[in-house]
This record gives C-alpha cells, structure tokens and sequence, in this order.
C-alpha cells in the first residue's frame, strides 16, 4: 500500500458533496484534484495540502506540520500534515479548508491542448 487506506476514505468523506472532483494516483500516493486543480493529497500516512503560499510560514509551525519536500526540494505553498496534525475532525477540516480556499487563486494543474493548424 503505497498511501493509508484509512486516511483516503477520511478525505473522499470530507470532499463528498463537492462538484469537479478527480482522485489521480500521483507521486506515489494518491491526488484528489478539485476544479483540475491539484488541492489535497496522501503520501505514505501524511495528508498534503496545497494552501496560499503567502500564509505557508504561520501554517508550518503549527503541530503536525511542515513544508513539503519532494525529491530534497522545499515546495512553498506545499505542506504535509502528520498524524498528530490531523487527529481530531477539527484539525483535520482545518488543513481541507485552507487547500479549498486556495484553489480557486491556484493556478490550474493541467496544460491547455495544443490547437491543431489545419
């Protein structure tokens, strides 16, 4: 199992009534992109968030919390929450609703097609 199972359904259940959602396996875990945008995300046992880069230095020290690194490189706007960040149902809506807050000011993930010259 390449991401927790358990924390997967925790965010299907959270991003339930929510219009334009897409589950992509990607970076070894599993991305739920919203608006074709990538918002939240789980990694191994961690939950990711892609919140507004301006408020990224107050959200990372709170408990549970850090920048996300991938491949040695910190990602600003990018955290990671542990299991001690995300235990209570509070917490845990706390980090969904700063990725879903972002995502409409995020740029989109996905490339425009190429239009063919005829």
């Amino acid at each position: 199992m390449a991401y927790d199972e358990n924390l997967a359904n925790r965010v299907r259940e959270r991003l339930v009534d929510l219009p334009n959602i897409e589950e992509k396996a990607m970076m070894g875990g599993l991305t739920f992109m919203y608006n074709n945008k990538m918002c939240v995300g789980i990694i191994k046992d961690e939950l990711m968030c892609r919140i507004n880069p301006e408020l990224h230095d107050k959200v990372v020290e709170e408990n549970g919390c850090r920048t996300m690194d991938f491949t040695k490189r910190l990602m600003r706007g990018y955290i990671m929450i542990d299991e001690e960040g995300m235990k209570t149902k509070k917490s845990f809506d706390y980090w969904i609703d700063l990725a879903l807050v972002f995502n409409p000011l995020a740029k989109s993930s996905k490339k425009p097609k190429k239009q063919s010259v005829k």
